[in-house]
């Protein structure tokens, strides 16, 4: 055997590794923690002013400043701090006016908190599919829409921006509210406006996977007053925030809809003083898994077989992950064999016989309608109208199809040229191989 071909022979075939440098562990902004964050959780400790609206002395709230921070950076009015992106999709539900005998469109690729939102805002989910961008496909939402549907949730996967500008026109024109969940995808934009800005109310996460991070924690955002006062009384029980101050808070409604019973979503003034330090981090976290995305996409542009995830918006992705597809799901999972043993973290996103919390076919809890109580609400609210749901795994087959196909790869910001210039010679030495 020539030399040539013995450097050619795969790794999971005995052949040497392309990759032998460690892979970064997918927390953007978890890597980054540092001085700055320590410094921010020691002040709010050394002041000892844990709760947001009052401490043993006079200091700015941390998750205030938050807010406000948020909102001028993201360039809309209203920003409301919460303790996860679970609890944002849920107050913005409430905030838009979903409830019992509503149906609300999410797509079919999502992490389960975004139907479980749905459910927890006494609402039933309608399960739509993905298009090749892996986002909401603005064809089905179109198709999936019925006189009982309130709201949609465009979800930005894996980063990605989602179709706004088709999603919003059929949106208005059936008037349907949308909140963006953009757990995914903060910082990242579509046509120059930020994602989590298009919506009536949308969701960030500052959960420890995500682009930036404060361990947990979440925002509500808005452009409408009303909508972010509702999302501000649902979140805080409607018991402490008030116009005015906490003198006002026993004040009556100043409408009706105003005042109703909450829960408690606060955010807690340590996770917000984190949160602040990594909000400062955003920028330079997106310019480098961008500049890293496009280093190993233009060494791999040229292999015939593979089909690159489509971006509604290249400028706006946030490049946290690259996504190609292969013909066949088949191949999709041998070819991620193939790069691990190279090296290189990699996966094809569905796999029957591995569950995966985004992806509806292994929502087992919707799939069969469990529920807290055996009274089955949402399920059984006198208030729907409409036929029984009824789910399948195979509900959403091109869902199914393009996921199963997929090869995707994490692109951490702390990779370096090398690690790029790795992982793209994996993949091609893999591709000669299969394709």
């Amino acid at each position: 055997m020539s030399d040539k071909l013995r450097r050619e022979k795969l790794a999971i075939e005995g052949g040497k590794p392309v990759k032998t440098t460690p892979n970064p562990p997918m927390f953007p902004g978890g890597i980054e923690i540092g001085e700055e964050e320590k410094k921010a959780v020691l002040e709010v400790l050394d002041h000892r002013y844990l709760f947001r609206y009052y401490g043993p002395e006079e200091f700015p709230s941390r998750v205030r400043l938050l807010e406000e921070e948020f909102a001028k950076k993201m360039g809309i009015k209203y920003a409301l701090a919460v303790n996860s992106c679970t609890s944002a999709l849920i107050s913005s539900l409430v905030a838009v006016g979903v409830g019992p005998g509503d149906e609300v469109i999410i797509p079919g690729y999502t992490f389960f908190a975004t139907c479980a939102a749905v459910i927890a805002a006494k609402a039933i989910p309608v399960i739509c599919e993905v298009d090749d961008s892996l986002t909401l496909d603005p064809d089905d939402f179109e198709r999936k829409i019925t006189p009982r549907t309130k709201a949609v949730i465009p979800v930005h996967m894996r980063g990605v921006p989602c179709n706004m500008d088709r999603i919003m026109d059929i949106a208005r024109k059936h008037n349907i509210k949308v909140v963006e969940d953009t757990a995914q995808a903060c910082g990242g934009s579509f046509k120059g406006k930020y994602l989590g800005t298009f919506g009536d109310c949308n969701a960030f996460s500052f959960q420890y996977h995500k682009i930036i991070t404060a361990g947990e924690g979440g925002m509500v955002t808005t452009n409408d007053q009303l909508l972010y006062d509702r999302a501000q009384e649902y979140h805080d029980t409607a018991a402490c925030w008030r116009p005015g101050g906490p003198e006002k808070r026993f004040s009556s409604a100043r409408y009706r809809g105003e005042l109703f019973p909450g829960v408690n979503f606060r955010m807690p003034e340590l996770i917000g003083a984190v949160a602040r330090v990594q909000l400062k981090r955003l920028d330079g976290l997106i310019e480098k898994m961008r500049k890293n995305k496009a280093r190993i996409k233009e060494a791999i542009s040229n292999i015939k077989g593979i089909e690159f995830r489509r971006l509604n918006d290249p400028e706006g992705d946030t490049a946290i992950c690259l996504v190609f597809f292969l013909p066949t799901a088949d191949l999709a999972e041998k070819f991620a064999r193939a790069l691990k043993a190279e090296g290189v973290e990699a996966n094809s996103i569905y796999n029957k016989g591995v569950p995966d919390w985004h992806i509806y076919a292994h929502w087992e809890m919707i799939l069969n309608k469990w529920t807290a109580t055996p009274e089955g609400c949402p399920y059984t609210c006198p208030y729907y109208k409409g036929p029984e749901p009824r789910y399948t795994p195979d509900m959403c087959p091109r869902t199914l199809d393009l996921l199963g196909r997929s090869i995707h790869i994490d692109i951490p910001p702390q990779l370096s040229e090398e690690d790029c210039n790795l992982i793209a010679e994996a993949i091609n030495k893999v591709a000669r191989a299969y394709l």
